[in-house]
């Protein structure tokens, strides 16, 4: 990728399949990957994880996944604004098919690694959800595939939900660094979906600004099937716009011995942290609690 494909608006990262189809090879860096594949009713596909570990994780609708003489049933959702869903681990150097009876949308994220590990299936009651920041900072993390939450060997994957009108990715932060303790370097790949309302499309804004480790510089209006990539930099805000919720898939890998999501706040910005105490979280959150089933 140059300096200017940071940015990648819907449509313009699809290849074949994919609607977003982002390597490592291809974002220039060594680990992190992510696809959006997009199945008929009826549709299957099926693709080689080669050298990466993977998560297919159910955008819309259903889908069964099959590898290692297993098959893992996903409830999945209506949409990313409608539930928590269930996912699917998959090992690296295997064959998986992914078949959906009603069509769907559907996430791969992914990350070069070394270790081999079980394929496994992650229902959604597990899947632990925080309510993070205060105020017009307010938003829904869902910990999927943090690395406390669920083992993998290098892939770490959340979904954050921004009601409209607020801020989140804030204060910016970065992880471009190996300082022990103190923050990892990952690579992170941001994926954007934005609720529609009064029928009309969804919009939001995403930055990055340079960091002494690089010059990664980002100012995009971002609208659903955007991705933006983060080689380094400091990132934050990610902001709704009034009336219209945010949905961004992070997917982030590095090269550290240790699977850890560490990260330094902007020093110009982290004190509104010790503002959050005394605000209330917004009202309008938790967005949605974890169902125990979803569409089929």
């Amino acid at each position: 990728m140059t300096p200017t494909s940071f940015h990648l608006p819907a449509g313009s990262a699809a290849d074949g399949p994919y609607a977003v189809d982002i390597d490592p090879k291809k974002a220039g860096w060594g680990y992190s990957g992510l696809r959006v594949l997009e199945l008929p009713p009826g549709g299957w596909h099926t693709f080689g994880t080669e050298d990466s570990e993977w998560i297919v994780l159910p955008l819309s609708g259903a889908c069964t996944v099959a590898t290692e003489g297993e098959a893992f049933r996903l409830h999945g959702r209506e949409s990313v604004f409608a539930g928590v869903t269930d996912f699917a681990y998959v090992p690296r150097d295997t064959q998986v098919s992914i078949a959906s009876r009603r069509g769907g949308r559907f996430a791969l994220a992914g990350a070069r690694c070394e270790r081999r590990l079980p394929a496994r299936y992650g229902p959604a009651s597990h899947v632990p959800v925080e309510l993070r920041g205060a105020g017009n900072c307010s938003r829904q993390v869902n910990n999927f595939g943090a690395a406390g939450a669920f083992e993998a060997d290098r892939l770490i994957a959340v979904e954050v939900l921004t009601p409209g009108g607020n801020w989140s990715s804030y204060p910016p932060h970065k992880h471009d660094e190996d300082r022990p303790g103190e923050e990892s370097e990952l690579e992170e790949i941001y994926y954007f979906e934005i609720a529609p309302a009064h029928g009309t499309e969804g919009l939001g804004y995403h930055r990055v600004s340079p960091s002494r480790t690089g010059g990664t510089d980002v100012l995009a209006e971002v609208r659903t099937g955007d991705a933006v990539l983060i080689p380094d930099g400091w990132h934050g805000p990610s902001i709704a716009a009034p009336g219209h919720g945010m949905y961004y898939l992070n997917v982030m890998a590095g090269p550290g011995a240790e699977r850890a999501w560490l990260i330094c706040d902007h020093p110009d910005h982290t004190w509104i942290r010790s503002t959050w105490p005394e605000q209330p979280v917004d009202p309008r959150l938790p967005l949605y609690e974890a169902p125990a089933g979803g569409p089929r």
